[in-house]
């Protein structure tokens, strides 16, 4: 299997250190010219993850995003959600035809409102049979230091799921296999934006005994906005049996791909949508914060997105409309914050 990978931010290169560490050979399409020149002559990229070097004769560079996709059988979308639509805007409506995509995209594309599954079959006709998902707990910076990290892969077929894992297993990277597409892009989308309340609150000072108990009410609020959707198999300490090779139990939403995701990007020091709400809570403006960070924090432009989704699902999610409601509505974190507080159980 050919893998192709466009994106070269922190998670791309994450990702392609992966791949390149299992002897894996990656067509990987960046976003500029000076990038391709600099990880040829110096064998790291010089923008994240600087302390990654590569095995450049596992790797072809481009800018070529059409070139990258027809050179590979599976292409690995690594973009932030924002740019999605734009980056693949000047390909052919058969570009992805006989692919297999595996999305990395931890947000709604907010063009749209769409998923990247939704957005691809609309623009390219691309089936759903065809689409992968993968998705954390996993931080871009621990994978740099090794550190043992666990990736959900998700697909419809799962036998194909199972062959792109294998493609991304290491001895400090264990991977698991999912039915659910529609399930874990959600629950990336949610978490980001809980996160960023996470961080308001730290920003505003509130302690670990009220961190706990917002958290606590985060996971309900995802939960019962996943069941809106139709999501299933969410239900802690159930369980549909077990692998019969791996014995490892079904997942349920204890599973690392949700509550634990949810978790470490709400905790994590390394998580940009704590740092970002942490800056919201501590009085920097959105626009102030954006500049500072110079990163992207996927829950911003999702906390809109999943505000105008809900309108149409209806499901109860006080703690993520005030966050939407901070950001893009002026409210002041402290009195949202305060109405918040009404809302926990």
């Amino acid at each position: 299997m050919q893998l192709g990978i466009l994106g070269s931010g922190s998670w791309a290169t994450a990702l392609a250190k992966i791949c390149t560490d299992n002897k894996q050979s990656i067509n990987w399409c960046v976003r500029s010219e000076e990038i391709v020149t600099h990880m040829q002559q110096r064998h790291h990229n010089p923008g994240y993850l600087s302390s990654v070097y590569f095995d450049t004769n596992l790797v072809k560079l481009s800018t070529d995003i059409a070139g990258t996709i027809a050179a590979s059988d599976c292409i690995l979308i690594a973009t932030p959600s924002a740019y999605v639509t734009a980056t693949l805007s000047n390909l052919p409506a058969n570009a992805f035809e006989g692919k297999k995509v595996i999305s990395a995209v931890k947000g709604i594309l907010p063009d749209n409102n769409l998923l990247l599954n939704e957005h691809l079959n609309k623009a390219f006709n691309l089936p759903l049979s065809d689409y992968f998902t993968v998705m954390g707990p996993c931080h871009a910076e621990e994978v740099a230091s090794e550190k043992l990290s666990y990736l959900t892969f998700s697909g419809i077929d799962v036998a194909v799921a199972e062959k792109i894992a294998a493609c991304f297993t290491t001895p400090y990277l264990n991977t698991v296999v999912n039915p659910d597409v529609y399930g874990v892009q959600y629950a990336a989308v949610l978490k980001n934006i809980y996160a960023l309340g996470a961080g308001i609150a730290h920003g505003l000072e509130y302690g670990d005994n009220f961190l706990s108990v917002l958290i606590a009410n985060c996971a309900d609020e995802m939960a019962g906005f996943l069941k809106k959707v139709g999501i299933q198999h969410i239900e802690v300490g159930v369980h549909d049996g077990e692998d019969p090779i791996t014995h490892r139990k079904t997942p349920n939403y204890s599973s690392s791909v949700y509550l634990g995701d949810l978790l470490v990007t709400c905790y994590s020091l390394y998580s940009r949508n704590r740092t970002f709400g942490n800056m919201i809570g501590k009085g920097y403006s959105v626009r102030a914060t954006q500049l500072e960070m110079n990163m992207v924090a996927e829950g911003y432009n999702a906390s809109k997105c999943i505000y105008l989704v809900n309108q149409q699902i209806g499901a109860e999610m006080p703690i993520a409309e005030t966050v939407y409601r901070i950001l893009w509505e002026n409210v002041k974190p402290r009195k949202g914050f305060n109405l918040v507080e009404k809302t926990l159980v």
